[in-house]
């Protein structure tokens, strides 16, 4: 099963990187499969390590996918990582292997050797879902026309308009925000 995580690394001198990412969930071994051109990958092949964080706050999702904005964090307490301040849960992951082939991807797994938790996963509704989707659809706009993404986007809008709250319509408009200067090929601002 994979799990929706927001994954954080560190670089050999200490800075932070958050990446959305599915996870291969276990209890004892996680997957990650990161791209190889990505920080994510060079992270965790440079330190071996990095945290898998489970959180509900779907902004973050947006800020750490399509926005260079660093994400309020803490160090991790088993590995030389950080946390992300907002998870409801962290597993902190120490790299056992890493695994490349011809594809883009690369299987890196790991082994948990640490975990927290500040609070209950509340889940995610309607609103956050579509949140969710439409932050994929924003980081693959190349494959697709103008009149998908804006199809889609409308879908997303409205849902989120009927189910969501305060953050999700804050996250959704910075997603258009995205979207919108994609579109008119300027640098997108942080969110």
């Amino acid at each position: 099963m994979i799990i929706e995580t927001i994954f954080s690394t560190v670089n050999p001198e200490g800075h932070p990187n958050f990446a959305p990412m599915g996870v291969i969930w276990g209890e004892a071994v996680m997957t990650v499969r990161p791209f190889t051109s990505t920080t994510t990958y060079h992270n965790l092949a440079a330190t071996g390590v990095g945290v898998a964080n489970v959180t509900d706050n779907v902004l973050a999702f947006v800020r750490s996918a399509l926005f260079d904005a660093p994400l309020a964090h803490f160090p991790a307490q088993n590995v030389p990582g950080v946390a992300l301040e907002d998870a409801c849960c962290w597993f902190e992951l120490r790299v056992a292997r890493i695994e490349n082939d011809a594809s883009s991807r690369a299987d890196v797994h790991c082994h948990v050797v640490g975990r927290g938790r500040q609070r209950d996963f509340v889940g995610f509704n309607r609103g956050k879902n579509a949140v969710i989707e439409a932050t994929i659809l924003a980081t693959r706009l190349q494959l697709y026309t103008p009149a998908e993404i804006q199809s889609a986007l409308s879908h997303y809008r409205e849902i989120v308009a009927k189910t969501g709250g305060d953050e999700e319509r804050e996250a959704m408009a910075c997603l258009e925000h995205y979207v919108e200067r994609w579109f008119l090929g300027s640098e997108t601002s942080t969110c």
